[in-house]
């Protein structure tokens, strides 16, 4: 049975959507869908000083298409505002005494430097640099097409109806995988604001830098986990 993780795309996403990419044999990241707005698809939290502070990617808004009826695949970065300069000297001062920043900066100071044009692209990028810092291997793709909650629980259903066919006539699991996927939509869950209910995740404390003046912020960016735990991250994961 393979289990595959239906995923928004992230800014250097939070803690528990890299737990997916660690966790499920597949992912498959949405870029189909209409871009939504106050979400991790542009935006990460990372722990300062002055407490939690929300970065976020400004993109542009085209003045015949709402922004919330483009796609997230035509989204395109805005260079409004030096956003690369202040996000990446907010992380400078937050992290600069945690104990991998240095270790880390020379990988990530190009995403704060470069510029990309459409958003999913930038991502994907980060997506794969995090993954190469974290020393995990994750099977990441596009969606082909957008599906609902609904359309890909079906899938699921169908799938099980399937692998209870093929017990019944005595076919190993190996005869037709392709059948066999369970998928589990995190789209609508992983989100800054209400999120929905996760049993697979349960947050666990781990050293941060302004713990003893805040006590510990759960679920921050990944850049969390990664420059205060460094190469113990996968670990968490």
């Amino acid at each position: 049975m393979i289990s595959t993780a239906i995923l928004s795309t992230t800014y250097f996403g939070p803690i528990q959507w890299y737990q997916k990419l660690n966790r499920y044999n597949s992912c498959l990241v949405e870029k189909h869908e209409n871009f939504v707005r106050q979400t991790y698809r542009n935006r990460c939290t990372i722990a300062t000083a002055q407490g939690l502070q929300n970065l976020s990617v400004p993109v542009e808004v085209d003045s015949d298409v709402p922004l919330t009826k483009t796609a997230v695949k035509d989204v395109r970065i805005s260079d409004h505002g030096n956003w690369r300069h202040l996000h990446w000297h907010a992380l400078l001062s937050a992290y600069g005494e945690s104990p991998f920043f240095d270790y880390y900066a020379d990988d990530l100071r190009p995403f704060f430097e470069k510029k990309w044009t459409y958003l999913i692209d930038f991502n994907m990028e980060i997506t794969q640099k995090m993954c190469e810092l974290l020393d995990i291997q994750p099977h990441v793709s596009y969606t082909q097409r957008y599906l609902s909650p609904a359309q890909y629980g079906s899938l699921t259903m169908l799938s099980l109806v399937f692998d209870d066919m093929r017990r019944h006539i005595g076919l190993q699991e190996h005869d037709n995988p392709e059948t066999q996927t369970l998928y589990h939509d995190y789209r609508g869950a992983i989100r800054p604001k209400h999120p929905m209910d996760d049993e697979s995740w349960k947050p666990r404390p781990y050293y941060q830098v302004f713990r003893e003046k805040y006590g510990f912020q759960a679920n921050l960016s990944i850049l969390d986990l990664l420059f205060n735990e460094g190469n113990e991250a996968v670990m968490y994961l």
